[in-house]
């Protein structure tokens, strides 16, 4: 039997570097839209950002996930972008969340203490995973709510 693609859900790691600086204006921008329009397409995730990278999950709909990532691949603000992980899934993570944002600041202790030596490009899907989700149960995100 064959499940039509709208019905299976996605969850899609993937990280880049910012293209330039990662300023208050860049990420409010990012976020902004990432509300609006992941509200609208019922796509949800977080988005971790510092040390000149970034790294996101975003989870929904797989043609719609795929359509979001193929835009965030040729964005202007990124470039080295790369998939790290890409899952179907019955539950979501970060369902409650349009888009949150973790900051990954270099004087963070979180950071340099649990994964002092972390390169997102050199490590696997799942241990970015775990990365992310210690930033979460550690830090304070800057929840967008789904709208």
């Amino acid at each position: 039997m064959r499940v039509p693609s709208h019905s299976i859900n996605v969850r899609l790691l993937y990280v880049s570097r910012a293209a330039g600086p990662q300023t208050t204006t860049m990420t409010t921008s990012i976020l902004a839209h990432a509300k609006a329009n992941n509200a609208q397409q019922g796509i949800t995730g977080v988005l971790c950002q510092g040390q000149g990278f970034f790294f996101q999950v975003i989870e929904g709909q797989r043609s719609r996930v795929n359509a979001l990532f193929r835009r965030i691949a040729v964005d202007a603000r990124h470039k080295d972008v790369e998939v790290l992980h890409y899952e179907e899934i019955q539950e979501r993570l970060f369902g409650q969340w349009s888009m949150a944002l973790v900051h990954l600041s270099v004087d963070d202790p979180m950071v340099r203490l649990q994964h002092p030596d972390f390169d997102p490009y050199s490590a696997s899907g799942p241990q970015v995973m775990h990365q992310v989700m210690d930033l979460l149960a550690a830090g304070q995100p800057i929840e967008l709510p789904r709208a």
